[in-house]
């Protein structure tokens, strides 16, 4: 499943919205946040429909109608990803703000420290280290690398339980 970013949206609807208002205006703010809690609601395709429909009714001039098309082209084709009353439903975040966030805290705090180089190898290893700790796996992992270094290093363990050990008659 791909969610769309919501900030995307947004921006193509203040597009949209200096196409029938003036930048900066309070209509301007009004049209985005009444269509940006429409598609929040899952009225994508009622947003797209108004969209063209206020076209036709202002008679917008055909630069601003291709611009118009091109904006409504665009949230048509990623409508699927724009789910956001299910995604919320579910507990998906819909912005790329906590996707940052944690990117920052697992990727950035840790590896671009004063002095430090890293190969990609290295960083990757580390970063997997990092997201095991932080996603309380570190005792799970710990036991599977015992078990797999155990299997790995001593593959014949298994044969000194079925010897007889006579050390002393």
């Amino acid at each position: 499943m791909e969610i769309l970013d919501l900030l995307h949206v947004t921006s193509y609807l203040w597009n949209a919205a200096y196409l029938f208002h003036s930048e900066g205006s309070d209509e301007a703010t009004a049209f985005v946040r009444d269509r940006t809690l429409r598609i929040l609601h899952g009225e994508v395709g009622y947003v797209i429909g108004g969209l063209r429909q206020m076209a036709t009714k202002r008679s917008l001039p055909a630069a601003k109608q291709r611009k118009l098309t091109q904006i409504c082209n665009y949230l048509q084709h990623n409508r699927d990803r724009m789910r956001y009353d299910e995604y919320l439903a579910a507990g998906f975040p819909i912005a790329s703000g906590v996707i940052e966030g944690a990117c920052r805290h697992v990727v950035k705090d840790r590896m671009e420290r004063a002095g430090m180089r890293w190969t990609i190898d290295g960083a990757q290893a580390m970063l997997d280290l990092r997201s095991t700790s932080i996603n309380g796996q570190w005792s799970a992992f710990q036991t599977h690398r015992i078990k797999t270094e155990t299997r790995r290093l001593y593959p014949d363990r298994r044969i000194l339980h079925q010897l007889p050990w006579h050390l002393a008659t």
